[in-house]
Protein backbone atom coordinates (compact mmCIF):
# COMPACT_ATOMS: atom_id res chain seq x y z
CA UNK A 1 0.00 0.00 0.00
CA UNK A 2 1.20 3.45 -1.06
CA UNK A 3 2.84 5.66 2.07
CA UNK A 4 2.46 9.65 2.50
CA UNK A 5 5.65 10.73 2.26
CA UNK A 6 6.59 14.69 3.01
CA UNK A 7 6.94 16.29 -0.50
CA UNK A 8 8.12 19.72 -1.16
CA UNK A 9 8.93 21.51 -4.72
CA UNK A 10 11.27 24.43 -4.31
CA UNK A 11 12.79 26.96 -6.73
CA UNK A 12 16.26 26.37 -6.90
CA UNK A 13 19.32 29.62 -7.34
CA UNK A 14 16.41 32.23 -7.14
CA UNK A 15 14.04 34.25 -4.10
CA UNK A 16 11.61 34.28 -6.21
CA UNK A 17 9.17 31.51 -6.88
CA UNK A 18 8.96 31.03 -10.44
CA UNK A 19 11.72 32.71 -11.71
CA UNK A 20 14.44 29.25 -10.63
CA UNK A 21 15.00 25.88 -11.68
CA UNK A 22 12.24 23.98 -10.10
CA UNK A 23 13.34 20.59 -8.39
CA UNK A 24 10.44 18.03 -6.62
CA UNK A 25 11.88 16.50 -3.63
CA UNK A 26 10.54 13.65 -1.37
CA UNK A 27 11.48 14.23 1.78
CA UNK A 28 10.83 10.99 3.19
CA UNK A 29 11.69 8.41 0.47
CA UNK A 30 13.17 4.97 2.99
CA UNK A 31 11.70 1.98 1.44
CA UNK A 32 11.13 3.60 -2.40
CA UNK A 33 12.66 1.20 -4.89
CA UNK A 34 14.44 2.37 -7.86
CA UNK A 35 11.52 2.11 -10.63
CA UNK A 36 9.25 3.62 -8.42
CA UNK A 37 11.57 6.75 -8.15
CA UNK A 38 11.90 6.62 -11.85
CA UNK A 39 8.87 6.58 -12.43
CA UNK A 40 7.63 9.28 -10.30
CA UNK A 41 11.42 11.60 -12.01
CA UNK A 42 9.34 10.91 -15.08
CA UNK A 43 5.73 11.98 -14.18
CA UNK A 44 6.80 15.44 -12.40
CA UNK A 45 8.64 15.60 -15.31
CA UNK A 46 10.52 18.38 -13.93
CA UNK A 47 14.74 18.37 -15.06
CA UNK A 48 15.64 16.64 -12.06
CA UNK A 49 13.21 15.31 -8.76
CA UNK A 50 15.31 14.20 -5.73
CA UNK A 51 14.56 11.84 -2.81
CA UNK A 52 16.33 12.19 0.45
CA UNK A 53 17.03 9.08 2.27
CA UNK A 54 19.05 7.70 5.41
CA UNK A 55 22.71 8.19 5.11
CA UNK A 56 25.01 4.63 4.99
CA UNK A 57 27.97 6.42 5.45
CA UNK A 58 29.90 7.52 8.41
CA UNK A 59 29.49 11.09 8.88
CA UNK A 60 26.84 11.60 6.07
CA UNK A 61 23.76 14.17 7.47
CA UNK A 62 21.42 13.02 4.48
CA UNK A 63 21.90 10.90 1.60
CA UNK A 64 20.13 12.21 -1.63
CA UNK A 65 19.56 9.90 -4.79
CA UNK A 66 19.01 12.52 -8.17
CA UNK A 67 16.72 11.41 -11.14
CA UNK A 68 15.95 13.43 -14.46
CA UNK A 69 12.62 12.03 -16.59
CA UNK A 70 15.34 9.17 -18.07
CA UNK A 71 18.53 8.92 -15.98
CA UNK A 72 19.88 9.03 -12.55
CA UNK A 73 22.77 11.46 -11.92
CA UNK A 74 25.37 10.55 -9.80
CA UNK A 75 25.73 14.31 -8.94
CA UNK A 76 23.79 17.51 -9.81
CA UNK A 77 23.73 21.33 -8.99
CA UNK A 78 20.26 22.37 -8.51
CA UNK A 79 18.94 19.15 -6.63
CA UNK A 80 22.22 19.00 -4.45
CA UNK A 81 21.47 23.04 -3.32
CA UNK A 82 17.62 22.26 -3.26
CA UNK A 83 18.01 19.01 -1.24
CA UNK A 84 20.22 20.66 1.40
CA UNK A 85 17.41 23.44 1.92
CA UNK A 86 14.60 20.90 1.94
CA UNK A 87 16.65 18.91 4.67
CA UNK A 88 16.99 21.80 6.90
CA UNK A 89 13.87 23.13 6.26
CA UNK A 90 12.03 19.37 7.04
CA UNK A 91 13.41 18.78 9.94
CA UNK A 92 15.70 16.07 8.48
CA UNK A 93 18.71 17.80 9.74
CA UNK A 94 18.80 20.55 11.95
CA UNK A 95 18.08 23.97 11.37
CA UNK A 96 21.00 25.37 13.50
CA UNK A 97 23.51 23.53 11.32
CA UNK A 98 26.30 25.47 9.32
CA UNK A 99 27.81 22.50 7.87
CA UNK A 100 26.41 19.51 6.47
CA UNK A 101 27.94 16.26 4.70
CA UNK A 102 25.42 15.09 1.43
CA UNK A 103 25.60 11.74 0.56
CA UNK A 104 25.29 11.13 -3.38
CA UNK A 105 26.32 8.78 -5.60
CA UNK A 106 29.39 10.55 -6.41
CA UNK A 107 30.47 10.39 -2.74
CA UNK A 108 30.01 12.64 -0.32
CA UNK A 109 30.21 16.38 -1.10
CA UNK A 110 30.68 19.32 1.97
CA UNK A 111 27.47 21.66 2.25
CA UNK A 112 27.94 25.25 3.99
CA UNK A 113 25.48 27.06 4.82
CA UNK A 114 25.48 31.05 5.48
CA UNK A 115 22.17 32.60 7.02
CA UNK A 116 18.42 31.33 8.38
CA UNK A 117 15.20 30.95 7.02
CA UNK A 118 14.46 33.27 4.29
CA UNK A 119 18.17 34.71 3.67
CA UNK A 120 19.01 30.97 3.69
CA UNK A 121 22.32 30.85 0.53
CA UNK A 122 23.31 27.12 0.40
CA UNK A 123 26.89 26.33 -1.08
CA UNK A 124 27.51 22.92 -2.32
CA UNK A 125 31.23 21.42 -2.72
CA UNK A 126 31.16 19.89 -6.30
CA UNK A 127 32.71 16.63 -7.55
CA UNK A 128 36.16 17.37 -8.71
CA UNK A 129 36.35 17.86 -12.41
CA UNK A 130 37.98 16.17 -14.92
CA UNK A 131 38.20 18.52 -18.24
CA UNK A 132 38.81 16.58 -21.53
CA UNK A 133 39.93 17.91 -25.08
CA UNK A 134 37.30 16.82 -27.51
CA UNK A 135 38.30 15.68 -31.08
CA UNK A 136 38.03 17.79 -34.31
CA UNK A 137 35.04 16.13 -35.74
CA UNK A 138 32.99 16.14 -32.46
CA UNK A 139 34.36 20.61 -32.12
CA UNK A 140 32.62 20.67 -35.72
CA UNK A 141 29.73 19.41 -34.66
CA UNK A 142 29.19 21.30 -31.62
CA UNK A 143 30.04 24.30 -33.42
CA UNK A 144 27.20 23.41 -36.02
CA UNK A 145 24.92 23.06 -33.55
CA UNK A 146 25.52 26.10 -31.94
CA UNK A 147 25.57 28.18 -35.73
CA UNK A 148 28.81 29.58 -34.07
CA UNK A 149 32.34 29.44 -35.48
CA UNK A 150 34.37 28.04 -32.87
CA UNK A 151 37.96 27.31 -32.28
CA UNK A 152 39.89 24.27 -30.47
CA UNK A 153 39.92 26.58 -27.32
CA UNK A 154 36.35 27.25 -27.04
CA UNK A 155 35.30 23.63 -26.30
CA UNK A 156 35.81 20.82 -24.06
CA UNK A 157 34.27 17.86 -22.30
CA UNK A 158 34.12 18.73 -18.72
CA UNK A 159 33.34 15.68 -16.18
CA UNK A 160 32.00 16.13 -12.30
CA UNK A 161 29.46 13.67 -12.03
CA UNK A 162 27.64 14.60 -15.66
CA UNK A 163 29.75 15.25 -18.51
CA UNK A 164 28.94 18.57 -20.44
CA UNK A 165 30.20 20.06 -23.31
CA UNK A 166 31.43 23.31 -22.51
CA UNK A 167 31.46 26.46 -25.15
CA UNK A 168 32.85 29.55 -24.61
CA UNK A 169 31.80 32.32 -26.31
CA UNK A 170 32.54 36.43 -26.47
CA UNK A 171 30.18 37.89 -25.11
CA UNK A 172 26.21 37.59 -23.29
CA UNK A 173 24.53 39.34 -25.93
CA UNK A 174 26.06 36.08 -28.14
CA UNK A 175 24.99 33.69 -25.87
CA UNK A 176 21.48 35.05 -25.13
CA UNK A 177 20.64 35.77 -28.70
CA UNK A 178 21.66 31.40 -29.79
CA UNK A 179 19.55 29.36 -31.99
CA UNK A 180 21.09 26.14 -31.37
CA UNK A 181 20.00 23.10 -33.38
CA UNK A 182 18.55 21.17 -30.19
CA UNK A 183 18.01 17.61 -32.25
CA UNK A 184 21.92 17.45 -33.28
CA UNK A 185 22.44 18.71 -29.80
CA UNK A 186 20.70 15.31 -28.58
CA UNK A 187 22.38 13.55 -30.83
CA UNK A 188 26.25 14.38 -30.05
CA UNK A 189 25.09 14.01 -26.43
CA UNK A 190 23.48 10.67 -26.90
CA UNK A 191 26.71 9.54 -28.79
CA UNK A 192 29.22 10.64 -26.19
CA UNK A 193 27.35 10.13 -23.08
CA UNK A 194 26.52 13.95 -22.32
CA UNK A 195 23.83 15.41 -20.54
CA UNK A 196 24.40 18.57 -22.24
CA UNK A 197 25.86 21.71 -24.02
CA UNK A 198 26.86 24.58 -21.73
CA UNK A 199 27.41 28.06 -23.17
CA UNK A 200 28.65 30.82 -21.19
CA UNK A 201 29.65 34.63 -22.06
CA UNK A 202 31.12 37.76 -20.14
CA UNK A 203 28.79 40.09 -18.99
CA UNK A 204 29.85 43.66 -19.56
CA UNK A 205 27.28 45.01 -16.96
CA UNK A 206 24.36 44.39 -14.21
CA UNK A 207 24.72 42.01 -11.54
CA UNK A 208 26.64 39.28 -12.59
CA UNK A 209 30.00 38.70 -14.26
CA UNK A 210 28.45 35.91 -16.98
CA UNK A 211 25.86 34.36 -18.92
CA UNK A 212 24.92 30.90 -19.19
CA UNK A 213 22.39 28.50 -21.08
CA UNK A 214 22.47 25.03 -20.73
CA UNK A 215 20.78 22.94 -23.32
CA UNK A 216 20.07 19.24 -22.37
CA UNK A 217 17.08 17.77 -25.17
CA UNK A 218 18.27 14.59 -24.53
CA UNK A 219 16.52 14.40 -21.57
CA UNK A 220 14.01 15.98 -22.77
CA UNK A 221 14.77 18.89 -21.63
CA UNK A 222 15.49 21.75 -24.27
CA UNK A 223 16.43 24.18 -21.79
CA UNK A 224 17.35 24.08 -18.26
CA UNK A 225 16.51 27.29 -16.88
CA UNK A 226 19.92 27.73 -13.87
CA UNK A 227 22.21 24.80 -13.56
CA UNK A 228 24.89 24.05 -10.81
CA UNK A 229 26.63 21.27 -12.36
CA UNK A 230 27.19 23.32 -15.65
CA UNK A 231 28.24 26.01 -13.81
CA UNK A 232 31.23 24.06 -11.44
CA UNK A 233 32.23 22.61 -14.93
CA UNK A 234 32.13 26.37 -16.31
CA UNK A 235 34.82 27.15 -13.84
CA UNK A 236 36.73 24.23 -13.59
CA UNK A 237 37.01 24.84 -17.89
CA UNK A 238 38.13 28.33 -16.89
CA UNK A 239 41.01 27.18 -14.50
CA UNK A 240 42.13 24.61 -16.77
CA UNK A 241 42.86 26.69 -19.53
CA UNK A 242 44.41 29.31 -17.21
CA UNK A 243 41.71 32.11 -17.70
CA UNK A 244 41.55 34.82 -14.81
CA UNK A 245 38.81 36.55 -16.62
CA UNK A 246 36.61 35.97 -13.58
CA UNK A 247 38.37 35.00 -11.13
CA UNK A 248 37.59 32.72 -7.89
CA UNK A 249 34.44 33.90 -7.53
CA UNK A 250 31.85 34.99 -9.34
CA UNK A 251 27.96 35.45 -9.86
CA UNK A 252 26.58 33.97 -13.26
CA UNK A 253 22.98 34.74 -14.49
CA UNK A 254 20.82 31.91 -16.40
CA UNK A 255 17.22 31.50 -17.49
CA UNK A 256 16.19 34.89 -18.89
CA UNK A 257 15.68 32.95 -22.21
CA UNK A 258 13.09 30.84 -20.53
CA UNK A 259 11.22 32.92 -18.14
CA UNK A 260 13.30 32.98 -15.14
CA UNK A 261 15.86 34.37 -13.78
CA UNK A 262 18.42 32.88 -11.36
CA UNK A 263 21.74 33.16 -10.34
CA UNK A 264 24.35 30.72 -9.27
CA UNK A 265 27.45 32.39 -6.88
CA UNK A 266 30.53 30.04 -8.54
CA UNK A 267 33.87 29.79 -6.01
CA UNK A 268 37.05 28.16 -6.54
CA UNK A 269 38.83 27.43 -3.49
CA UNK A 270 42.84 28.33 -4.35
CA UNK A 271 44.15 25.65 -1.83
CA UNK A 272 42.78 22.58 -3.22
CA UNK A 273 41.10 23.90 -6.51
CA UNK A 274 37.99 22.28 -5.16
CA UNK A 275 34.52 24.30 -6.84
CA UNK A 276 31.59 24.75 -5.10
CA UNK A 277 28.39 26.16 -5.94
CA UNK A 278 25.81 28.14 -4.01
CA UNK A 279 22.58 30.20 -4.48
CA UNK A 280 19.09 30.86 -2.69
CA UNK A 281 15.89 28.90 -2.52
CA UNK A 282 12.19 29.03 -1.96
CA UNK A 283 9.66 26.69 -1.37
CA UNK A 284 6.58 26.89 -3.92
CA UNK A 285 4.59 23.68 -2.65
CA UNK A 286 4.89 21.73 0.61
CA UNK A 287 2.32 18.45 0.88
CA UNK A 288 2.46 14.68 0.85
CA UNK A 289 2.58 12.34 -2.10
CA UNK A 290 1.29 8.61 -1.82
CA UNK A 291 4.19 6.30 -2.90
CA UNK A 292 5.11 2.89 -2.20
Amino acid sequence: MPIKRRFLQLDVFSRQPMKGNPLAVVVDADGLDEATMRDFARWTNLSETAFLLPPTEPGADYRVRIFTPRRELPFAGHPSVGSAYAALESGLVSADKSTLIQQCAAGLLPVRVEGRDASRTIHVQAPPARVERIAPALHETIAYALHETLDEAQVRLVNNGPSWFICRLGDASTVRALQPDLPAIAAACLQHGAIGVAVFGRAQTGDAAMAVRAFCPADNIPEDPVTGSANACIMAFLADSGDETYGPHYRASQGREVGCDGYVDVTRDGRDESIAIGGQCVISIRGEVELG
